[in-house]
């Protein structure tokens, strides 16, 4: 059984669709450990709770969190369902990253970043990780946001437990074009 395609099963279940296996979430984004796991287990045979742990504990972006006790799970961030994931309002360094594919870069320079079906725009602290989120949607594109500026004049910052800055949109005029991320 390969873990990797159970994690992308539970990002799809606990982020957008939890009624695939008969779940629901909570306010705040929990789910049942014990419900998630049966479920899981009945696409994917053999699934127990230490495989869940070990996907949580070996996940590289951090996308889940488990209660103290176990008995509660998570995902981080990337709802598109109507969760309150109880971040914590921060402070943004002066700039953060977007990074996106070639194909959405004249629709962003015009429309800025908007969240489409998730709750927030996910921004990067530096320019390494949104060149590697912009390749998942071909040809990496890369914008600077000005962040410390929006902030100054009203705008809403986040941090997620796992370090992925959110807002709920950027308009065009704090984006500036970083590069073009050709050759990455």
């Amino acid at each position: 059984m390969e873990l990797i395609d159970i994690s992308r099963y539970m990002c799809l279940i606990l982020r957008h669709k939890p009624g695939v296996i008969g779940i629901t979430l909570d306010s705040h984004g929990w789910a049942d450990t014990r419900k998630l796991v049966e479920g899981i287990a009945k696409k994917h045979s053999g699934f127990n709770m230490e495989m869940l742990e070990e996907i949580v504990r070996t996940d590289n972006k951090q996308r889940y969190s488990l209660s103290e006790d176990k008995t509660r799970i998570r995902a981080n961030q990337g709802h598109s369902v109507p969760v309150d994931v109880e971040l914590k309002k921060a402070d943004p360094p002066e700039i953060l990253y977007h990074g996106t594919a070639e194909k959405y870069a004249a629709s962003i320079r015009r429309e800025g970043i908007i969240s489409k079906q998730r709750l927030y725009v996910h921004l990067s602290k530096d320019e390494a990780t949104a060149v590697t989120v912009g390749k998942r949607h071909g040809k990496p594109v890369v914008f600077e946001v000005k962040s410390g500026e929006m902030q100054r004049d009203g705008y809403e910052f986040f941090l997620s437990e796992n370090g992925v800055w959110l807002t709920k949109r950027v308009p065009a005029s704090y984006l500036r074009d970083h590069r073009q991320a050709a050759g990455v």
